[in-house]
């Protein structure tokens, strides 16, 4: 019998409430944590069905004290963690860089970035201790390609990839292992938290995430075997993985490429 335990931030719904459904199949036991009571409440009473110890607790990222009590927490029920799954995350503010507010870049930065960092030093000593622990840092396609028009959401996911970097060597003389996750679009509801200064960005964005052929459920399946594999990337979309590849052979070839792109994308 599996006796494995994964805390996922943000695991109410979308990737969070994939991921956990995923791992619950496995026979692992479940925490996830969210600001959300209802949906909470909802994926709790879901996961109980599959893992009946699974169970949610509110986390508000931004918050350290709401980590170090989920830690206290899983530490007094289950003897620890095994994975821990920074998630939770905000679409960030769409426009061109005079147009977004330093305010803006500060929530973004403080709930992608500083979310992940305050999840990673929560949880490092635990699993110190332990002897073990494996970290799933998400980022995104974003963080690896750099958009225009989302100089935000993109610097925070590029900082989630250069953290998990780091931790990947840092930590491995502790048995610590690191997975940095860089999706792609797919359906989920992450422009409910989506700010904007582009007119009609959000429906052009839901378009695009409606007609990806990769599920939540199929990012979710390629993380678990990651953590299997104990792979570091996990760069899910196909094209996108390509364009990165391109990025890392040719720089400027890249940059004509994305140039292009936006010249298409955001002409007059």
């Amino acid at each position: 019998m599996n006796d494995k335990r994964i805390f996922i931030t943000g695991g109410a719904s979308g990737l969070g409430k994939a991921i956990a459904m995923r791992f619950a199949r496995e026979g692992f036991k479940v925490c996830i944590g969210d600001v959300n009571d209802e949906r909470g409440h909802e994926a709790e009473t879901e996961l109980k069905a599959i893992a009946p110890d699974a169970l949610y607790l509110f986390c508000d990222v931004t918050k350290v004290k709401h980590l170090e009590s989920v830690r206290t927490e899983l530490e007094d029920r289950w003897g620890g963690v095994d994975i821990v799954v920074n998630n939770a995350g905000v679409a960030g503010t769409a426009g061109a860089i005079e147009d977004v507010s330093l305010a803006d870049w500060q929530w973004v930065i403080d709930v992608n970035l500083m979310g992940v960092v305050r999840g990673c030093k929560t949880f490092t000593p635990l699993f110190k201790q332990q002897g073990s622990g494996h970290f799933v840092n998400i980022a995104s396609a974003a963080g690896l390609l750099s958009a225009p028009m989302m100089s935000n959401y993109n610097a925070t996911k590029a900082g989630v990839v250069s953290l998990s970097e780091t931790l990947l060597a840092e930590l491995c003389t502790h048995n610590i292992t690191t997975s940095v996750v860089c999706p792609a679009f797919f359906q989920t509801n992450l422009t409910e938290s989506m700010r904007s200064h582009i007119g009609g960005v959000h429906s052009k964005v839901n378009k695009l995430m409606s007609r990806s052929k990769i599920t939540a459920e199929d990012v979710a399946d390629s993380i678990f075997q990651a953590y299997m594999k104990e792979e570091f990337w996990v760069v899910t979309h196909p094209f996108e993985r390509r364009m990165w590849y391109v990025k890392r052979l040719s720089a400027k070839g890249f940059n004509m490429l994305m140039q292009h792109q936006a010249k298409k994308l955001f002409r007059n």
